[in-house]
């Protein structure tokens, strides 16, 4: 059911792959709410990906655009900015991917030819886009930005690797930014850190069925589906959350304040045992 929360607004969405994208749900969310948007993805994920459904069903334009380019990021606001008729609203930065967890190297083995594209892919396109947008007065006052981080920004998770480092320097270009853009336009500009999803991105974690599985036991409340993250989403893009900026944002069903719970403690009794090698080492992981 729609409350009308975005009429009027223009937005630009940055990461839908598919039907299993947080992305993809925010942009449909969007729609209903009223507002008017443009989505971005790499040239090779509009090709290979289903964005192009997306964008004939919420009748919008596809303006592919590698997120790490300058030169791309000035075409995406510059062409939206003239699509939809005016300055943008707010923007929604999904965009993540790290080349050493999907070759399998553990973080004391990283290559750091990897580890710069993990962090220039996953956080400093967020500072890019923010620049990009600030030089070219592209978003309009008050407006409202978001990127999606995880909690591993805080706390060390087995196989989340440099990725938690990305989502680190995420959050401090959100709080950085946020305190230039709020004192000299009024933007806002926050992070939410989601619960474990199943997106096309997570599914390449180590033990991403697991952690959902440890996460929904721990978190009073479950975990958050992408569906709930897209409305969480909305809330913050609307008029009424205009004084909430530079914050990391939990959106996790209480995961992220909990010790441990009893659902979680039972299962841990059921397996006591070490976790070995053939040799009969401990894996610390």
């Amino acid at each position: 059911m729609s409350h009308n929360l975005l009429k009027g607004k223009r937005g630009i969405i940055f990461g839908a792959l598919n039907d299993m994208s947080i992305a993809w749900k925010v942009a449909e969310k969007a729609v209903e709410e009223g507002a008017t948007i443009t989505l971005s993805n790499t040239p090779i994920a509009v090709r290979m990906g289903q964005i192009d459904e997306l964008a004939a069903k919420l009748h919008a334009e596809v303006i592919p655009a590698d997120a790490t380019s300058v030169d791309d990021l000035e075409n995406v606001f510059a062409r939206s900015t003239e699509v939809l008729g005016g300055k943008i609203d707010f923007i929604l930065h999904s965009i993540g991917m790290s080349p050493n967890v999907r070759k399998k190297r553990t973080y004391d083995d990283l290559d750091y030819g990897m580890l710069d594209k993990t962090l220039d892919i996953s956080a400093l396109s967020f500072h890019k886009m923010l620049q990009v947008a600030k030089k070219q007065d592209a978003i309009s006052d008050g407006g409202s930005v978001l990127a999606l981080s995880y909690v591993a920004a805080q706390r060390t998770f087995f196989g989340y690797n440099d990725m938690a480092d990305a989502k680190a320097l995420l959050e401090s270009i959100a709080r950085s930014f946020g305190y230039i853009y709020g004192r000299e336009k009024g933007v806002r500009i926050n992070t939410i850190s989601q619960s474990p999803t199943m997106t096309t991105a997570g599914s390449g974690v180590k033990g991403m069925e697991n952690l959902m599985d440890f996460s929904n036991k721990m978190s009073p409340l479950g975990n958050a589906s992408a569906d709930e993250c897209a409305d969480y989403c909305i809330v913050m893009f609307s008029d009424l959350t205009k004084k909430v900026t530079m914050q990391n944002l939990f959106h996790d069903g209480g995961f992220s304040s909990m010790g441990m719970s009893l659902r979680a403690m039972n299962q841990y009794s059921k397996g006591l045992e070490e976790y070995t090698d053939e040799n009969g080492h401990i894996i610390y992981g």
